[in-house]
Formats: C-alpha cells, sequence, structure tokens
C-alpha cells in the first residue's frame, strides 16, 4: 500500500518522514475533537499501518522508531480521552453479568443504514458504502487477532474459534478478505488491499484506528474482546439486509456472498463471543470485566456515527 496524501500538518509530517522527505521533528496536536479531526486520524492510521502490511517503499524499522512511537502515544492519548468521555462511566460488573450487559449495549438502536441500503439505495451509494467499508474488511479480522497471545485458556479457545472461521477455516477462498474482494469486483473497485484508503472518510478512519488502539496495547485487550462481541452480536441481520439490497441492485450470488456467509457465521459467534470468550475472560479477570463493557460501547458509538454520516452524505435525514 503507498502511503496517502496528508490531510493536514500532523499526517504530513508522520508522512513526509515515513516517505524520507524530512526528519520527524516536533510533532504539535491541536485539541479537536479527534472524531472530527481528519487530520489525526489519518496520521494515526498511518502509524498503525506499520503493525499490520507496513507501507510502500517505507522500513519496516519504523514501526519500532521511539520518536514515531512517542507521537503515535499522543495522539491516542487524545482519542481515548474522548472515547472514555462518550462511552461514559462503565461501573465494575459481576463477571456472570457479562453476557446480559453486552446483550443490552448490542440491543440499542441506531441509524437505519441496513434498512436504507437493502431497499432504497442507488448503485452508486452501495458502491460508496462498500468503498468505505474495504478499509476494514480487506484486514477483516486482523485486529482482533492481536489478543491471541494475550489470552489463555477458554478464552483463547473461543476466540480462536471465531477466527478460524473469518479466516475462512484454512481455505483462502473462503476467507472473509477475499470474498469481500468478489463483491468489491462486481462494483467496479479496485479491490488491492487499502486501494481506497485516499477517499476514506475520517470516521471510517476513526473506526478502523479504535480497533488498532485496543489491538496493539495488552492493558486494552479486554476492550478490544468487548468490541468484537459487540461487532458479532450486531452483524447477522444487518448483513442479511446488505445482502438483500445487493441481490435487489442486481448482485450475483458471488457478489452477495460475502454477506450471506455472515447471516449464519456471526449468529453462532455471538453466543460464542458472549459466553465463551468475554463471560469467561471476566471470570479469568474481574479486574478487567468493565474494560469489556468499555470496549462493547465505543464498538456502537462509532458505528452509530460512522452510519449517521454515511447516510447524511447520501442526504437522507437521520
Amino acid at each position: 500500500m503507498k502511503l496517502p496524501a496528508p490531510r493536514g500538518p500532523v499526517s504530513a509530517a508522520v508522512i513526509g518522514t515515513l516517505s524520507g522527505r524530512h526528519a520527524l521533528g516536533d510533532v504539535v496536536l491541536e485539541r479537536r475533537d479527534p472524531l472530527t479531526d481528519d487530520d489525526l486520524q489519518l496520521a494515526l492510521f498511518v502509524c498503525y499501518e506499520l503493525h499490520y502490511r507496513g507501507w510502500d517503499g517505507v522500513d519496516d524499522r519504523w514501526e519500532w522508531n521511539p520518536a514515531l512511537l512517542a507521537v503515535r502515544a499522543g495522539m491516542e492519548a487524545v482519542l481515548e480521552e474522548r472515547l472514555r468521555a462518550l462511552a461514559g462511566p462503565v461501573p465494575t460488573p459481576a463477571p456472570g453479568d457479562i453476557p446480559r450487559l453486552l446483550t443490552e449495549i448490542a440491543q440499542q438502536d441506531g441509524p437505519p443504514l441496513a434498512a436504507y441500503l437493502s431497499s432504497r439505495a442507488s448503485h452508486g451509494q452501495f458502491r460508496e458504502f462498500v468503498a468505505q467499508r474495504s478499509v476494514y474488511h480487506l484486514r477483516e479480522a486482523d485486529p482482533h487477532t492481536f489478543a491471541i497471545p494475550r489470552l489463555a485458556g477458554r478464552p483463547k479457545a473461543a476466540l480462536v474459534e471465531i477466527q478460524q472461521d473469518e479466516y475462512g477455516n484454512g481455505v483462502p477462498g473462503r476467507m472473509h478478505q477475499e470474498l469481500f474482494q468478489d463483491t468489491m469486483r462486481w462494483f467496479g473497485l479496485d479491490p488491492a488491499y487499502g486501494a481506497h484508503l485516499g477517499t476514506a472518510t475520517t470516521l471510517t478512519l476513526a473506526t478502523n484506528n479504535l480497533m488498532s488502539l485496543f489491538g496493539l496495547h495488552r492493558r486494552l485487550r479486554g476492550a478490544l474482546l468487548g468490541h468484537l462481541a459487540a461487532f458479532e452480536m450486531t452483524s447477522s441481520l444487518p448483513n442479511r439486509a446488505y445482502g438483500n439490497g445487493l441481490r435487489r441492485l442486481g448482485g450475483t450470488p458471488a457478489a452477495t456472498r460475502f454477506y450471506d456467509e455472515h447471516v449464519l457465521a456471526d449468529a453462532v459467534h455471538e453466543q460464542i463471543a458472549a459466553h465463551d470468550l468475554c463471560g469467561s475472560f471476566a471470570a479469568a479477570e474481574p479486574e478487567a470485566a468493565a474494560d469489556i463493557l468499555f470496549g462493547a460501547r465505543c464498538a456502537m458509538i462509532l458505528d452509530a456515527l460512522w452510519a449517521a454520516d454515511l447516510l447524511t452524505s447520501f442526504k437522507i435525514q437521520v
């Protein structure tokens, strides 16, 4: 993936450094809302990508460069502060209450994006939805996989069970990342990894950065598990709607297979994530139980903001 064009002074400093145009120097962060700060979100995404597949022409040793990590830490602190304010105080729950509390969080209503895509969206609007989602779906499951070596026993086995399905149970053509490429091809979109980063919205970047923030910090592993649980528990019905909407537009079985696959898979994953993964993790590490709910709340809040933003771009009143 090629380095993107900067969107402000912070991303210009990070991208210019990685491309070899100048030394890093001092990076000053303005006190703005990070969820609307396009510059900060892109800079953070660029830093995080060093831990995934990296950037064309950029030395992999930048992944652990102390100066760049210090800049990243400053951006992460601003983002985490905003997330905790949005999520609100999270009292420490009894471990046995975690599945029920996750269900309550997952049942919160959000903007009617799935219903709109199912019944009314034009080809161009659905295409834009797919392009924005590609930033995540072309590396689907990867952020949550960071948690595997940080777990033990039943939680670890549960996460591996979920991730096996995400990665096609060892069959490359069934990996969800590759199934999504078929959807992109049907729309005439470039299916290459990161091809649509240049047009990614601020909230598209933020939803991806949220997963990386949780995934790359061991202290936030509970939040990462809660994020995954919320993701799985709210996925099956929307994906049914997406598949139906794509069929309404003439989508082929290959184009809709990504969404159809998630209807059944995520219905199973929902129970595994709530009980075997998060429930057993809370029982093993009760001091981290509140982090699970924090991660789930963040997942729901940012997904709702992202959906509302996309509907607004379609000129749909939310």
